[in-house]
C-alpha cells in the first residue's frame, strides 16, 4: 500500500464520496451498471436535461468512476467496474443484511 498520510488519505476520501453524494449521479451509476449507454439513452432514461447529464458524468470521470468509449459521433459511457461493482456489491450484501428494517429509510440508523 502507499505511504500515504492520514490527512491526504483523508482528502481522497472525501473527493471520492462526494462526487458520490449526488441524486443524479447515483442514477447515472444505477443504469450504468445495468448496461453501457450514451448521452441520450440516459437523457432519455433518467428524463434529465442533456446539459445537467453532461455536468454529472463529467463529475465522474473526474475520478474515472466512469469510462467513455467514442463510437462514431457517439460517446458511449460505462462503469470503471474494477472500482465500482465491488464498491455496489458492499452496499447490496450490507442493504441485505443490515438495513432490511428500513430499506436505507430516512430515518435509518446505518447511513
Amino acid at each position: 500500500m502507499r505511504n500515504i498520510t492520514h490527512n491526504k488519505r483523508a482528502k481522497n476520501y472525501h473527493v471520492f464520496f462526494s462526487r458520490l453524494s449526488n441524486k443524479l449521479r447515483i442514477d447515472i451509476i444505477t443504469s450504468l451498471r445495468e448496461k453501457e449507454m450514451s448521452v441520450n439513452e440516459l437523457v432519455t432514461k433518467l428524463k434529465v436535461e442533456q446539459s445537467k447529464l453532461s455536468h454529472a458524468l463529467g463529475s465522474l470521470k473526474l475520478c474515472n468512476l466512469v469510462n467513455c468509449k467514442i463510437l462514431g459521433k457517439k460517446r458511449i459511457y460505462s462503469l470503471n467496474k474494477t472500482t465500482l461493482i465491488p464498491i455496489l456489491n458492499i452496499l447490496d450484501k450490507h442493504e441485505s443484511k443490515n438495513c432490511e428494517h428500513c430499506n436505507f429509510a430516512d430515518d435509518c440508523k446505518c447511513v
